[in-house]
């Protein structure tokens, strides 16, 4: 399967808290649901539909998975959502147990993470779509199991906050595939892991 991440992002490279004010506030966080003034139902919501059409299954970091969980199985009728709901879920936790699994999950030990993910990639099959979770992010970018990127670029700059991008000086090549505008000012853009970097 491929890893494709699928973010909304600030200019200045934050990806926390863009859907509203209590979804994340570590760190005194103080601007959530920055994303809302910026997005376009036809260019924004678009990529999340194909991001979501493409998919085979969803990979979550444990904070994301729990907000995911609670809040999208009561829209089913909607077929974003029906999408969303039906589709195979995993999720990293070590704090998580088996027992805490619903929403068609699967639960992968944090501890020794790496192994697991690998297997998942390294199988058959489409999409691996990651949503949020922007530690789980910065580790698969760490190791190089990022396959696509599909950045919803907003335009703000938010002064500090999470980010998906590793700070290891490490240099990582991505080629731009496409990039489409919204009248918002929002650009979606998708980059594909270059070979050779």
């Amino acid at each position: 399967m491929r890893i494709v991440i699928s973010e909304f992002i600030s200019l200045d490279g934050v990806v926390q808290a863009p859907g509203g004010p209590e979804e994340d506030t570590d760190g005194g966080f103080a601007h959530g649901g920055w994303s809302g003034p910026y997005f376009d139902p036809e260019v924004v919501g678009g990529a999340f539909d194909a991001a979501l059409a493409d998919a085979e299954a969803l990979l979550y970091g444990r904070r994301t998975w729990e907000v995911m969980a609670r809040a999208w199985p009561a829209q089913a009728g909607d077929p974003f959502a029906d999408r969303l709901n039906a589709l195979p879920k995993y999720v990293v936790s070590d704090r998580l147990t088996d027992a805490d699994m619903t929403w068609n999950t699967t639960r992968v030990p944090g501890t020794g993470a790496l192994p697991r993910l690998r297997a998942l990639r390294s199988g058959a099959g489409g999409g691996l779509l990651v949503m949020g979770s922007p530690s789980l992010v910065r580790l698969l970018l760490g190791e190089g199991l990022v396959d696509e990127l599909r950045l919803i670029v907003m335009p703000v700059i938010l002064g500090g906050g999470k980010s998906i991008f590793p700070r290891d000086g490490a240099l990582r090549g991505f080629e731009l595939v496409s990039t489409t505008a919204a009248p918002t000012g929002a650009q979606v853009c998708v980059y594909r892991a270059a070979t050779g970097t």
